[in-house]
């Protein structure tokens, strides 16, 4: 893609009525459309979708492809796709305007500091797909014990977290990672989702880059984990 026409995305993103932006952990202020200064923590559900339904976040979204596609298939639900890549997160945005989906929305930003725009108990449910599985950094993989750490500050605690990714270092990795952590509960894996009956519908749901993956003859794996309650020292005395 060229340069010129990266700007050109990066523009009408700042147009856009339903995504938000920041890139500064230091001073955590989303902006919306114009540039305008807005406080959602806490408020995604009335201040933007006008509603009081349950949030799901989709985390290194990308495209936004499987944002939109759960969006589609559960219209009572918001849809909030987070990635810090403007020209990805325009794609998904453009079909979210031109098909009415106004049960979307982006937020551009690191998933490192996606706890600052979200309130306790303000998400249902995290779905992170395919996200890049950092070989040779695994405290950047995002089922890592510090990004655990921040999806428990605003996740319900009923609210699900599903992987789904093609990579095994990865899937072993948050497995085992999952299974060490207190207050996490692992519902259900699978290192091969479509050699039987898919579970839940959204799993046939695919994006851009599993189906190269598929092509490819790569197996897709999926967890499903709970991320309970840690009792306070104060609340067992």
């Amino acid at each position: 893609m060229s340069r010129r026409n990266k700007l050109q995305k990066f523009a009408e993103i700042l147009a856009f009525p339903h995504v938000y932006e920041n890139f500064n952990p230091k001073a955590p202020q989303l902006t919306g459309k114009d540039g305008a200064i807005v406080d959602l923590k806490g408020k995604w559900a009335s201040a933007h979708f006008g509603n009081d339904r349950p949030s799901t976040l989709e985390l290194a979204c990308g495209r936004g492809e499987y944002t939109l596609q759960l969006a589609r298939k559960y219209p009572q639900r918001n849809f909030i796709g987070v990635d810090i890549k403007g020209a990805r997160i325009w794609k998904g945005a453009s079909m979210a305007l031109a098909e009415g989906l106004h049960n979307v929305a982006f937020l551009r930003t690191r998933i490192e500091q996606v706890d600052l725009f979200f309130a306790p108990d303000e998400v249902s449910e995290i779905w992170i797909t395919f996200p890049d599985p950092f070989l040779g950094k695994s405290n950047r993989r995002l089922t890592a014990p510090r990004f655990i750490e921040r999806y428990r500050r605003f996740l319900r605690p009923d609210g699900l977290c599903h992987l789904k990714t093609d990579d095994p270092t990865l899937f072993e990795f948050s497995v085992a990672t999952l299974r060490d952590l207190p207050g996490v509960d692992i519902l259900y894996q699978d290192e091969d989702i479509y050699a039987k009956p898919l579970p839940t519908p959204e799993l046939d749901f695919k994006t851009y880059y599993e189906a190269l993956h598929l092509r490819d003859q790569k197996t897709i794996k999926y967890l499903r984990f709970r991320l309970s309650s840690i009792p306070t020292p104060e609340a067992t005395l």
